[in-house]
């Protein structure tokens, strides 16, 4: 036995006050300390709760590292608004890793979900329940990047709050309809929802900006009425996920495999591309095709990529997020994201 509870049904712990020993803790004594996914709620001075969400992906660390920042300087003092802290995978953290094998993943679980039957999707639809009963003010999942990219928000609402929300972070924002199943998407029915990715995971910079936001969210008494400039706030759209077929090799380093990817390929995060842009070599007997999925409702219309001379280059521009170089976010996630600028 390795200690970890890889194939326990996950229940939920619920908590009305901070549990002892939580703001010494690191991410992989969290199983051990808490019994498993949990959802504590803080009082504050303004009654409807900042949500926040950490830990959906057990190595990604830098929310738990940022609320533990901000509740450490809260510490004797009531804070600015109520807070409630669901932490998601933690048997995952204690493994340090995304996910154990044989879980789903715990990002598309969500009401919405295209499993709903599974123990995980009845435990997020409780969490959903008991936040829609405090009217929470804002909902804030926090998220890293295994690639090269800035720090941006995600949201499925273009509304003036969900804006408003987005800028506090960041200058970016993208707005998606696909994967389904995330919290934001579930949340965004509550109240004002964003995403927040924060960059590669053990960079104390990306902890100190995350608990800046936290603050200021923290401190933030009502959403502004007015629309959000378009100089201020730079929006992409998702048009379309790209995916290593699950029976195709690839490599990063030239080695041979079906799909030899560039290994500077995560550089080109939030890049506009241009159609020609290579993004690396097909194998001269190798019949495979990377599989490129709608990035919301509407079918894709014709092809993203060319396969010509033993190349993989752009048929038309895009601007590509999440590009990662990591094999395994590579096949637990996708390779990246296709992105159009939109106006606001």
């Amino acid at each position: 036995m390795n200690g970890i509870s890889e194939n326990a049904m996950p229940t939920l712990k619920t908590f009305e006050a901070l549990p002892a020993g939580l703001l010494e803790a690191d991410a992989t004594a969290l199983e051990a300390l808490l019994g498993g996914p949990s959802l504590i709620h803080l009082p504050g001075r303004r009654p409807e709760p900042l949500f926040l969400t950490v830990l959906l992906h057990g190595n990604e660390t830098t929310g738990f590292e940022a609320v533990k920042a901000v509740l450490r300087r809260w510490q004797g003092r009531e804070l600015p608004r109520a807070l409630s802290l669901f932490i998601g995978n933690v048997a995952a953290a204690r493994a340090g890793l995304r996910r154990l094998p044989g879980q789903p993943d715990y990002n598309r679980v969500w009401p919405g979900t295209e499993t709903p039957g599974l123990p995980e999707a009845m435990l997020m639809a409780g969490v959903v329940e008991h936040m829609k009963r405090r009217r929470p003010f804002a909902s804030i999942d926090i998220h890293n990047n295994t690639g090269i990219n800035p720090h941006y928000a995600c949201l499925v609402r273009l509304e003036p709050s969900f804006l408003h929300l987005a800028r506090l972070f960041s200058r970016i924002a993208v707005k998606f309809e696909r994967p389904l199943g995330v919290q934001a998407t579930a949340l965004a029915g509550l109240c004002p929802a964003v995403t927040v990715e924060c960059g590669k995971i053990g960079i104390q910079s990306g902890v100190a900006h995350t608990a800046e936001f936290i603050e200021a969210a923290l401190h933030l008494d009502h959403y502004p009425q007015h629309a959000v400039a378009a100089r201020d706030l730079e929006v992409l759209q998702t048009v379309a996920i790209v995916k290593v077929p699950p029976e195709a090799s690839f490599s990063f380093d030239g080695s041979a495999a079906d799909f030899r990817f560039r290994g500077d390929l995560d550089h080109l995060n939030f890049r506009e591309m241009q159609p020609g842009a290579a993004f690396g070599h097909l194998a001269a007997a190798s019949a495979a095709r990377l599989l490129v999925v709608p990035g919301g409702p509407m079918p894709l219309q014709g092809d993203y990529f060319a396969y010509a001379d033993g190349e993989i280059r752009l048929t038309r521009p895009v601007v590509p997020a999440m590009l990662t170089t990591d094999p395994l976010a590579v096949r637990n996630d996708c390779l990246c994201y296709l992105m159009e600028r939109i106006g606001i």
